[in-house]
């Protein structure tokens, strides 16, 4: 790992989350070495067995590999979380979620009104009426491109992790969606079914509590992307995360149709026009030509 101290980079999360991941059997890279003044890392290779060149191999992998990653969170999840963490709690939701009608609406040349604008504040309401208090350690970037199948280890050490320094405290619902709400790649309706169902009856929860939160953060979730993929096309010039666009989008549409998410769906629908392809070629036009508001 090669984090500049310069540029604003450091290497001492990923360091801490690590010792953590390790400390409690599970599969993070081990480090080697490390000079954090000069921002390096000497990391243990996991391999290339990503979960999704795998799936992307053989299909019938899906169902399988997903399994074990929902056993690995049921585990992670029967652990208080890291006391470092920071909590990803209501307002920190809703705060993530504003940066949308900045971002988004600037992209498609769409006013910025009184309904996009109460769209963090709906998040937040409806989190603080849906969560339980109980929160988890949730490593955030957890999908298909970061986990390694490691067949030779036991257990849920067999699921290979990376890309966790920006773990946080959350609800246990977060990195579910985070994996079966996968912004690169389609997960089929039935492993998200069955992950959820598996997810559900190994920790306990019931589908009455946990459908409108695993609905609420898929929204949440699909809401914030479709601002940062705006953001690093305009202002970073990486204009290759729009073509995921549309996919986020179905995953917000699905996530809206839940029953309790219905203010926030009237909400979304009147702020925030769906990004068709004239949309999306707009944002991309303007590819790296904003400076951050």
């Amino acid at each position: 790992m090669d984090a500049p101290p310069d540029r604003g980079e450091s290497t001492e999360r990923f360091s801490r989350m690590a010792g953590w991941l390790l400390d409690h059997g599970y599969s993070a890279p081990r480090i080697m070495a490390e000079d954090r003044d000069a921002g390096f890392l000497l990391l243990e290779d996991l391999g290339d067995a990503l979960f999704a060149r795998l799936i992307a191999g053989d299909a019938a992998r899906e169902g399988p590999l997903y399994a074990s990653a929902i056993d690995f969170l049921v585990d992670l999840h029967s652990h208080p979380p890291a006391p470092f963490l920071t909590p990803l709690d209501g307002p920190a939701l809703a705060d993530l979620v504003s940066l949308t009608p900045l971002w988004y609406l600037r992209g498609i040349g769409a006013a910025q009104g009184a309904e996009a604008n109460a769209i963090a504040g709906i998040v937040a309401g409806l989190y603080a009426m849906h969560a339980d208090c109980r929160t988890v350690t949730a490593l955030r970037d957890f999908h298909a491109e970061n986990l390694i199948w490691l067949p030779d280890r036991d257990g849920v050490a067999q699921v290979g992790l990376l890309d966790f320094q920006d773990a946080v405290a959350a609800h246990p619902a977060y990195d579910l969606v985070s994996l079966l709400q996968d912004a690169r790649r389609d997960v089929s309706p039935a492993t998200e079914g069955r992950a959820v169902a598996r997810y559900i009856a190994a920790s306990g929860a019931t589908e009455t509590a946990f459908g409108p939160i695993y609905a609420l953060l898929g929204a949440q979730r699909a809401l914030r992307i479709l601002g940062v993929f705006a953001r690093l096309t305009m202002h970073f010039g990486k204009p290759a995360y729009l073509d995921y666009m549309p996919r986020v989008w179905r995953y917000l549409e699905r996530n809206l149709a839940h029953p309790s998410l219905a203010d926030l769906d009237r909400a979304v629908r009147a702020g925030l026009p769906e990004p068709t392809p004239e949309r999306v070629q707009r944002i991309k036009d303007q590819c790296g030509q904003y400076p951050t508001p």
